[in-house]
């Protein structure tokens, strides 16, 4: 039985390290039938719209995504998609993606890797980031001449839908803590809403220690000793900040894959951006896409496979053979490709 999976290329590298990712994928022998969707850049050129209604149409039916990284421009407009008479405002491509395919958790892996030189010992951290509400939800307004304002919003629907899920993920993976940032001391109605719906959807789980940090707190416990913490529940924006800090604790964002789930459709993406400063270099670190792959076999039940990527990531950058320049190496992307189907045909 093959798999039938929507693939996004994306822009910049994302072409680039999408190739790479579907070499490696056909070396594992799993069948996949891939049906290309056009979104972002290349959409908007041919469409006119970055995130057309039939792109929707197929990443809905497919239920399941591989996506490449795409360029969000600074003070871009905003994604409108239509829903009937109704027209909605998303902030980002990205956003509008999670949006209309019902997707409310990012889960963002941060694992270390042997081989590569860190100032810590091993990290093991998953981030779980609520990715429907907060600053990121795209209300912003002008208010008057040079002043302007955004909401934050926060409903306690998501953040109780959030913190289950980190639960419950925390229960299949093995996940001893979860720990939530937040700054009620200041935010009190929005951050205090969240803090207070997770402490009480907490005592449900008894069996998983629970605690809180204000994210000013848990950045600097993060940046003196990562060790400890195992899984990070965020906001919107929170997490997303927290990534890539986190990113940097194990030598690359180039080593930070990503997942967004919901419960009709998933799609899995690096956590890193498009970098159109080195598109067409051939220097892209493509393990991040591999990685996530990597989760996207996990979520299809080819945990053998999952697992086969993982181990073949980690004896490449044991070997410290071949490493893009993100790791302080000069290998190419193909190159890294190569040598990762190398090592899982042989």
């Amino acid at each position: 039985m093959a798999y039938t999976i929507s693939l996004i290329r994306g822009d910049g590298i994302g072409p680039e390290i999408t190739e790479a990712t579907l070499r490696v994928l056909e070396a594992t022998g799993l069948a996949i039938e891939w049906e290309e969707v056009l979104v972002g850049e290349e959409a908007k050129k041919k469409y006119g719209h970055s995130l057309p209604d039939h792109s929707l149409e197929t990443l809905r039916k497919n239920r399941v995504a591989l996506k490449g990284p795409l360029i969000v421009h600074k003070g871009s407009e905003p994604v409108m998609i239509k829903h009937g008479k109704e027209v909605i405002a998303h902030p980002s491509i990205n956003s509008a993606l999670r949006r209309e395919l019902g997707c409310f958790a990012n889960v963002r892996p941060i694992k270390s890797f042997p081989g590569l030189p860190t100032r810590y010992p091993p990290i093991d951290i998953v981030i779980v980031r609520e990715v429907t509400e907060d600053l990121y939800s795209g209300f912003e307004r002008w208010v008057e001449n040079g002043v302007a304002e955004a909401i934050k919003l926060t409903t306690r629907k998501a953040c109780e839908r959030i913190t289950h899920f980190a639960f419950q993920y925390s229960k299949k993976y093995g996940r001893k803590r979860v720990t939530l940032g937040h700054k009620a001391n200041v935010l009190s109605l929005t951050d205090g809403l969240f803090l207070e719906s997770a402490r009480e959807i907490a005592e449900k789980y008894s069996e998983i220690q629970f605690d809180d940090l204000m994210i000013d707190a848990l950045c600097f416990q993060l940046v003196k000793d990562p060790v400890p913490f195992d899984l990070l529940l965020l906001s919107n924006q929170y997490g997303d900040i927290l990534s890539d800090l986190c990113a940097g604790l194990i030598g690359s964002l180039g080593l930070a894959p990503g997942a967004n789930f919901g419960e009709d459709c998933s799609f899995f993406e690096a956590s890193h951006g498009a970098a159109p400063d080195i598109a067409g270099k051939g220097i892209a670190n493509p393990l991040a896409l591999i990685l996530s792959a990597s989760l996207m076999l996990n979520y299809l039940g080819e945990t053998h496979l999952s697992h086969q990527i993982e181990n073949g990531v980690a004896q490449l950058l044991g070997e410290k053979k071949v490493r893009t320049p993100d790791l302080g190496g000069t290998s190419t992307t193909d190159d890294v490709a190569s040598e990762l189907v190398r090592i899982l045909t042989h």
